[in-house]
This record gives structure tokens, C-alpha cells and sequence, in this order.
């Protein structure tokens, strides 16, 4: 009976996944450059390991050390960060050809080391919390901070599965870990559909706070921005906007992203998000008083999706609009 081989599957699925981004459009070059990376990965895995294609053999190791670091390009797009020096990136692809030629064996260990060192660097990144994917939709609390963490420890998770099969190896075992590579593309195609099911460049834990006690010139200089942050506010309504992101709300003051979100951090006592979404939440209690339908008044506050209106209700008010305005007609 034919078997249709699990790469063949995830290479089909994550095409599926880039040609839906592609059609949408508003995707990052970035992130359609991972997930084609990735698709192809698949299916190179599958002509080679299924289908008997051994000319294809010498790709795999090197388009692999290729999606850590298109990982990290997608990564950086939404934290904010230029990816400056590619040529340092391009250092782990470039070793990987020079062990095929020489030393193929040192591909066992440059391959996991390259995905764990590249997901355990996001994972620093992305333990400030939110606010450290300033271009990421405010809207998008955790779905978007999440997604990018199940990337990272993908990345890891694969490491490790790599180590393990080359200890199978090793130890004569190959046989019973057959089913390792199998392991390492669905973690892929979790990852990258977990994002693929999420804005490109959209997160709930709370940002971390300072650990250094500001200064009187950044005491200063906090409440200098949060008057032009409030007034800006007040003439022009940025959280009103659905796509509004820490990026384009420091944009629009000519001040830095870090600035604000540290100002709004210690003067508001809570990361911009929350800032954000309260002002929504707010709004939305406005139009709700006035008349207007729970739903009309979610996309009109600047809210995306319903479950991240009734989640930022709650937190703000303690009830879900339909009991909030059923205690205000009281």
C-alpha cells in the first residue's frame, strides 16, 4: 500500500501557507522567505529520504543552516531591528559548504548549534515581554509573542532532535530513530503555522521592569513625553486605529520606540499595549453608553477580533460589555 511521506505533507502545507500570505498580501519579504525556505526543506527531505534522489543529498545540510537565519531576518522585521551585516549571518551556510567539501561530519555539530544558538537568541529578546516586537499590532497582545516563542523553541527543539539522531547513529540505533526527522518537520510547520495564522509583524506577558532606578534626566524626560503622548492622544486618537503599532505611535511623536515604551512603562504602570487597548476599552464604553451595537463599538474602539475586545474589557472594567452595560442601564 502507498505511503505518503510526512515531508511531502508539511513541504505541500507550507506552500499553502506562503501562497495564501503572498495572495493576502502585507507580508514581510522576511517571513515569506522563512516559509519558502522551509517548504522547500520538506520537500528536498522527501526526494531524497522517500523518493531515492541522492543528487539532492548535498542541499539538505545547507538550506538547513539557511532557516536559522532566515528565522531570525522574519524575527528581527518584527522586533523592530534592522538586520545589519548580513555577511555575519550568511557565516553559518558559508561553514556548511566548506565542512561538505572537507569534513562532512562536522555538519552533525554545526547544524544544532546553529538552530539552538539562533532560537535561544530570540528567546532572550522576547523575554521583555510585548514590547519587544515594537512593529507587532497592539491589538495582538499574546497571539503575536507566542507565536514567535513556539518559533524559537522550535528552533531548539530541532537542535536537539538532531543531537539525538546522531547519537542513533552513533550508537547503531539509526533504525529506531527513524521517525526523528518526521518529529523535526511537524515542529516546523507548527511554528510557521502558528504564525502563519497571525499578522506577519503583530503578544500577554507584561514587558519587565527596569531594573535600574531612572535617573532625574530620565525622570525628566518621561514626563516631557508622556504630555506630548497625552496630547497627542487627545487631538488625535491614534488608538483608534486597528493597525497601530508601538513603531508607528513613536513614529508619530519624532520620539524613539524605546523611549516611549519606557516612559509609558514608568509613568503609566503598565506596557503599551495595555495603554493602548484601555484607551480602546474606554472609547468602547463611550459608544456603548450612546447606543451602539457591542460589536460596532469593538471595531470602532480600534479593536481587531472579539476575543482580544472581550479579554482587554474584562481586564479593564471586570465584567464583559453585555453585563457592563447592563449594570450601566441600572
Amino acid at each position: 500500500m502507498p505511503v505518503f511521506p510526512v515531508p511531502v505533507f508539511i513541504s505541500a502545507v507550507l506552500a499553502a501557507f506562503f501562497a495564501i500570505r503572498l495572495i493576502r498580501g502585507g507580508t514581510h519579504p522576511t517571513l515569506l522567505l522563512l516559509i519558502a525556505v522551509c517548504a522547500v526543506q520538506s520537500a528536498i527531505i522527501a526526494l531524497v529520504q522517500h523518493y531515492g534522489v541522492a543528487v539532492l543529498r548535498p542541499v539538505q545540510p545547507i538550506l538547513a543552516l539557511v532557516i536559522p537565519a532566515a528565522s531570525w531576518a522574519a524575527f528581527g522585521q518584527a522586533a523592530g531591528t534592522v538586520m545589519r551585516q548580513w555577511a555575519w549571518h550568511a557565516i553559518g551556510p558559508v561553514a556548511g559548504l566548506v565542512c561538505l567539501a572537507v569534513q562532512p561530519a562536522l555538519l552533525d555539530l554545526l547544524i544544532p548549534l546553529s538552530f539552538a544558538g539562533y532560537g535561544s537568541a530570540m528567546l532572550l529578546r522576547l523575554a521583555k515581554g510585548e514590547d519587544s516586537l515594537p512593529n507587532s499590532l497592539l491589538d495582538n497582545g499574546a497571539q503575536s509573542l507566542r507565536s514567535w516563542q513556539v518559533l524559537a523553541l522550535a528552533l531548539i527543539a530541532s537542535a536537539l532532535c538532531d543531537i539525538l539522531l546522531t547519537y542513533g547513529h552513533a550508537r547503531g540505533g539509526a533504525q529506531a530513530l527513524a521517525w526523528v526527522p518526521s518529529l523535526v518537520s511537524s515542529l516546523s510547520l507548527l511554528a510557521l503555522g502558528a504564525l502563519s495564522l497571525t499578522p506577519a509583524i503583530e503578544s500577554r506577558r507584561d514587558a519587565e521592569p527596569d531594573p535600574q532606578e531612572p535617573s532625574p534626566e530620565d525622570k525628566e524626560r518621561d514626563l516631557q513625553i508622556l504630555a506630548r503622548l497625552d496630547a497627542y492622544v487627545a487631538a488625535q486618537k491614534p488608538h483608534l486605529d486597528p493597525d497601530l503599532t508601538l513603531a508607528r505611535l513613536a513614529r508619530k511623536l519624532s520620539l524613539p520606540a524605546k523611549q516611549v515604551s519606557a516612559a509609558i512603562n514608568r509613568g503609566k504602570g503598565e506596557n503599551v499595549s495595555r495603554y493602548i487597548n484601555r484607551l480602546r476599552v474606554d472609547e468602547a464604553c463611550r459608544l456603548l453608553k450612546g447606543g451602539t451595537s457591542v460589536t460596532l463599538a469593538m471595531l470602532e474602539a480600534g479593536f481587531n477580533t472579539k476575543s482580544n475586545f472581550n479579554r482587554e474589557f474584562l481586564r479593564v472594567t471586570g465584567q464583559s460589555p453585555s453585563h457592563w452595560l447592563a449594570s450601566e442601564k441600572e
